[in-house]
């Protein structure tokens, strides 16, 4: 990529990204589980729909506002959690929460990331939390308050983590985490010096070490160690007495991210979350999942009391579309912020931010509607699925 102006589409930043970041880092951004099933029907699934335009409508007036809980966002998508976004792009936690409040959307900050919650609160007050839960009641409770005392006014709980997944694809590109030093990164690194330069070399200079900074109340393992183990928390343990508890601590918004269930939504609004994120977690933990955009329209049907979110394969405007014409509240995506952070930094975000929305827009005119809020299934049929 020599400018941003050949970036046409969000496909294009992970083209870019390919080039700019050594395989091990891209195959972590990238990269499914096992077989890559879940993270390909992803895609498959938007293809299924096709729009069915009304014309003759006047469409100068349209708008990509959305409402979401108490606020008016400038468009319809938010910027998922991602992380360790500051390995592949610099400063990359505050990249994302900087362009996502200049644009007015939404952007919750991984537990997994590498920058203190603290220092992106301060970058971005309006930005959410995403947590991982810690296996023991203690260690959550330790990790709630400090994400309160922080200020941050939403939480995003993520559940579909219980044990870690089997990513093979980074294994056979060299990434673990920590990064273990070998001659093989040291030579990733060395032929990719943009990165190398721009992103890990000037954080160590500028900033240290970088560590993973939030998935407890306490720093955790640092990102390159030859022989410190990262603490993946097990998880097996956590039910839904758990979410009840954190429910009773948390005094603020708190999300419920990572339900394919029906069943599971419709625990989650009784329990008293203030919304669900239906998501297969990109494709990245058990391998086979539904993708979300198959199951959304019976979530929404059975929580219609509370926002229901979802992410998981968007690309294009069409894709955000389609999700809130099935019933979908609002949508998030992770990957090609991340990409675009990577290759851009704030720049590159914004852009992507402007190419979302530019489509949103145009493809409303397309359709014969004036907002988001006017999509509904009446705007859709499902095609090849006999």
């Amino acid at each position: 990529m020599t400018s941003l102006k050949d970036v046409l589409s969000l496909d294009d930043f992970e083209i870019a990204a390919q080039r700019h970041l050594p395989p091990p880092v891209f195959a972590y951004v990238h990269g499914g589980v096992e077989d890559n099933l879940s993270r390909a029907d992803n895609r498959a699934a938007f293809a299924e729909y096709r729009f069915v335009p009304r014309v003759l409508v006047d469409v100068s007036r349209r708008t990509a506002e959305t409402r979401l809980f108490d606020r008016t966002y400038a468009a319809p998508f938010g910027i998922a959690p991602i992380g360790m976004s500051a390995l592949y792009a610099y400063r990359g936690d505050i990249v994302l929460a900087r362009a996502a409040r200049e644009a007015n959307i939404p952007m919750a900050l991984s537990g997994s990331s590498l920058i203190r919650m603290e220092d992106v609160y301060a970058e971005a007050p309006d930005t959410w939390f995403q947590a991982y839960l810690p296996g023991t009641w203690e260690q959550i409770a330790a990790l709630i308050e400090r994400v309160q005392r922080t200020g941050f006014q939403t939480l995003v709980v993520t559940v579909d983590c219980a044990v870690g997944a089997n990513r093979e694809n980074n294994v056979r590109a060299g990434f673990s985490a920590p990064l273990k030093p070998s001659v093989r990164l040291a030579w990733d690194g060395i032929t990719h010096p943009r990165w190398l330069f721009g992103s890990f070399l000037k954080t160590l200079a500028r900033h240290g070490m970088p560590h993973f900074e939030n998935n407890f109340a306490t720093r955790g393992a640092p990102i390159l160690s030859a022989n410190v183990l990262r603490d993946f928390s097990d998880r097996a343990n956590i039910d839904w007495s758990h979410l009840r508890r954190i429910r009773a601590l948390w005094k603020g918004r708190l999300i419920v991210k990572g339900l394919l269930a029906r069943e599971d939504a419709v625990i989650a609004r009784d329990l008293g979350m203030d919304g669900v994120i239906v998501s297969n977690h990109g494709g990245r933990q058990l391998d086979g999942t539904v993708a979300p955009l198959r199951v959304l329209p019976e979530i929404v049907e059975a929580c219609r009391d509370i926002p229901v979110m979802m992410d998981s394969g968007i690309r294009r405007g069409t894709d955000v579309m389609k999700a809130l014409a099935l019933g979908a509240s609002f949508v998030f995506l992770g990957r090609p912020f991340g990409y675009a952070a990577s290759v851009g930094g704030d720049a590159g975000v914004q852009h992507a931010i402007s190419i979302l929305k530019t489509e949103i827009l145009r493809d409303l005119a397309m359709l014969g509607v004036n907002s988001v809020s006017g999509l509904g299934p009446q705007h859709l049929r499902r095609v090849g699925t006999d």
